[in-house]
């Protein structure tokens, strides 16, 4: 299905400026609808002046749809539908006579001139299904005449509102609660969900007659409220916006949008949502998340400690075997605490790959015996990854990074000190990660410029632990493939890891 770019790049010659006001109408076109009771569609003029596109198509959720399937990227030819025609060349609004049917469904039609700046620029087709309409109520009443007032605004160019957006995800709907204010912020009509919500809050009366602002004043605590700008600006009726407030027990949102039919300020449509149960989930998983960070936090200290004494009973052992297999759970150890770390701080259970493996080959290149003489460098990205398969992978590069820093190369001379100027002076090796993303795949590969691996190495035979460690890991916790030979170069070794990953290239 094209987008409202799209359709307005290949068939019209309407400019930046005009999508822009187009969207802001689609952004607020829901409310119409539903107050309306009607479909909505966009009709966009083709720059030959052959007819119009529908560029965008609002069902309402107050009453039937009046189209079974979507129309958006429809053509309608000029003289197929002459409300539109005349909306467009007259600049007003056009209802025809007598209803249509459409799949044996009677449909009333409008069509509203969309103006901008002194020039129509679109028509909104407005279609109300028929069926099982009814003696309207007061509250539908209500809907009707705002939905008016709203439709005489869009084709007087007074809506919508250039610039000023809703700063919420779960801003009210009509059906959440509705109030019609009049030019003081005095309440002519609420809703019966509208009373709901207020009497929520604290209210005991009815709502009708009462200065909404003042009202808030009343029940909300100043501390619960905005400042008293934006109280009286939105409760008021006087600025297209939102806010929220509420007690201790109860939060709403209350939007609202001016009214001016005929360019004069006469009320305001208020729209209220009692958002108490998001607002409790919200805390929770603020909560949760704060309690996640904090075990990370807690479990990457304890590591830390456990290194820490696992160093210091290496620093008493005579046992050059026994210092050594303790140094390497040092690092393993070490490997795990830098992933917990990046996890406390992190919003979500993900952690972006890229810096813990960028700590892990500069903890391998510092602590190895060619300490200042090897260099890991990394190409590609791994992304961002789920904490499990971050932890297991941080283990899985430092063995490899391990094993070719300690197996691949000679121990150093001791030939007097480098020129710490220049950046290759006493560089021993250079060890490449490159990591790439295939199709749902990670895969990294390592490769060193050592003496490479000995003659008759075989993975399934060999006995190095940190081998089997990553053996057991890549293909029993990560479900994915290790393979070790010779680079392409034929010096040095390559090890690739391929597994399966889940998560943000």
């Amino acid at each position: 299905m094209a987008s409202l770019t799209q359709l307005v790049r290949s068939h019209t010659d309407l400019g930046p400026d005009d999508v822009a006001w187009l969207q802001l109408l689609q952004a607020d076109w829901q409310i119409i609808a539903d107050l309306s009771f009607a479909d909505l569609v966009l009709w966009l003029p083709d720059r030959s002046g052959s007819g119009f596109w529908a560029g965008g198509q609002m069902r309402p959720t107050t009453g039937p749809t009046a189209f079974v399937d979507d129309v958006i990227g429809t053509f309608v030819a000029t003289g197929r539908r002459p409300l539109l025609d005349t909306a467009y060349a007259e600049g007003r609004l056009v209802r025809e006579g007598d209803p249509e049917w459409r799949d044996d469904v009677p449909v009333r039609s409008e069509a509203i001139p969309v103006r901008r700046g002194g020039r129509v620029i679109a028509v909104v087709g407005r279609n109300t299904n028929l069926l099982g309409v009814r003696t309207p109520s007061r509250l539908e009443l209500s809907y009707l005449q705002t939905a008016a007032d709203l439709t005489q605004m869009i084709a007087g160019g007074w809506f919508p509102a250039a610039g000023q957006r809703s700063d919420h995800a779960d801003t009210p709907r009509v059906g959440d609660g509705f109030l019609r204010v009049d030019e003081q912020g005095k309440v002519v009509y609420a809703s019966p969900n509208a009373l709901s919500v207020f009497r929520r809050l604290g209210l005991s009366g009815d709502l009708t007659g009462l200065v909404l602002a003042d009202l808030a004043r009343q029940l909300v605590a100043p501390r619960l409220r905005p400042d008293e700008e934006t109280l009286s600006a939105v409760l008021g009726g006087r600025a297209h916006r939102d806010t929220e407030l509420g007690t201790d027990q109860v939060s709403l949102i209350v939007r609202s949008v001016p009214l001016r039919p005929e360019g004069t300020h006469i009320g305001a449509l208020v729209l209220v949502r009692d958002v108490t149960e998001l607002r409790r989930r919200d805390r929770e998983l603020v909560t949760k998340d704060a309690t996640i960070r904090e075990i990370h936090h807690r479990v990457k200290n304890n590591l830390q400690t456990v290194a820490a004494l696992l160093r210091l009973q290496a620093r008493r052992i005579g046992s050059p075997e026994a210092k050594a297999a303790l140094e390497e759970a040092v690092r393993r150890v070490g490997s795990i605490a830098i992933v917990h770390e990046t996890l406390s701080q992190a919003v979500e259970e993900n952690v972006e790959f890229d810096e813990v493996a960028d700590r892990l080959g500069a903890m391998v290149s510092e602590v190895s015996a060619l300490a200042g003489r090897l260099r890991v460098l990394r190409e590609g990205s791994f992304g961002v990854l789920p904490s499990e398969t971050a932890t297991a992978l941080a283990m899985v590069l430092t063995e490899v990074l391990q094993n070719a820093a300690e197996h691949g190369y000679d121990p150093p001379a001791d030939d007097g000190p480098t020129d710490l100027t220049d950046p290759a002076a006493g560089l021993l090796g250079r060890i490449l990660v490159t990591v790439r993303r295939d199709d749902g795949r990670l895969v990294v590969q390592v490769d060193d410029d050592g003496r490479g691996l000995p003659p008759g190495f075989d993975l399934e035979r060999s006995t190095n632990l940190g081998l089997s460690i990553v053996g057991t890991l890549v293909e029993s916790e990560l479900g994915g493939r290790l393979t070790l030979g010779p680079t392409s170069s034929g010096r040095g070794t390559r090890v690739v890891v391929d597994v399966p990953v889940v998560g943000r290239a």
